[in-house]
């Protein structure tokens, strides 16, 4: 049985594919990952896309690998915009960004087999999905400047990050640029937790890094 969506999955939620790790991607992030599942994420998302990311059976074998990993700490595993490999591997749920699959035709795809997340930068996007049923939660970035995302676009800061979460009937997930360091600004938003690739990727201390993450939001479980 999938997982279901509530909100409080989003508060350490580890975004990363083979293509963050470079050499020997796969192993590496599979490493990561387990060590980041014992150090107390509350959800993965296996985003396999851009230059070096595996194509193929592949990328479906490696998925059905971590999402057993995902499985044994009861952690939800989420696919980056790929319905079919979302379907595939039996994913707990689908993320959707603004330039991928259209959201509407998303949900109505994966209806009842697992929750939908939504990327949103702007208030008319944000207006947009409060119409659109089906979507459980947003993701609203790039909060800081980032070097993850090649299409993060203009770094939104605290204020409008603020702005644009108090316009959503969803709970929120902030995404982009954040720090060890800044993470301290995002709970006063509003936002209920924080989506990270390179805080925890890049990290010299992955259980820090996460017992950081996880403290910001309230949790001292790690």
């Amino acid at each position: 049985m999938p997982i279901k969506f509530n909100k409080n999955i989003l508060r350490t939620y580890f975004v990363a594919g083979t293509q963050d790790f470079g050499e020997n991607g796969a192993e590496k992030l599979e490493a990561a990952l387990k060590q980041a599942l014992e150090s107390g994420i509350t959800a993965y998302q296996y985003r396999e896309k851009g230059s070096g990311s595996l194509k193929g059976s592949e990328k479906v074998n490696l998925g059905k690998k971590l999402h057993q990993l995902c499985m044994q700490y009861k952690v939800p595993f989420i696919i980056d915009d790929d319905v079919d490999l979302a379907l595939e591997t039996a994913a707990d749920g689908i993320h959707v960004g603004q330039k991928d699959e259209g959201i509407q035709s998303v949900v109505n795809d994966v209806k009842d087999k697992m929750f939908v997340g939504y990327s949103c930068n702007t208030g008319e996007e944000i207006k947009e999905a409060n119409e659109t049923t089906g979507i459980s939660y947003l993701g609203i970035g790039t909060v800081y400047p980032t070097n993850s995302k090649a299409d993060a676009g203009k770094a939104l800061g605290l204020k409008k990050l603020t702005d644009l979460v108090s316009l959503s009937k969803y709970p929120v997930v902030a995404i982009g640029g954040i720090t060890e360091q800044n993470i301290v600004g995002i709970p006063a938003t509003g936002a209920v937790g924080v989506a990270a690739i390179s805080m925890i990727t890049q990290s010299d201390n992955i259980n820090r890094t996460i017992k950081v993450m996880n403290q910001t939001f309230g949790s001292k479980e790690k």
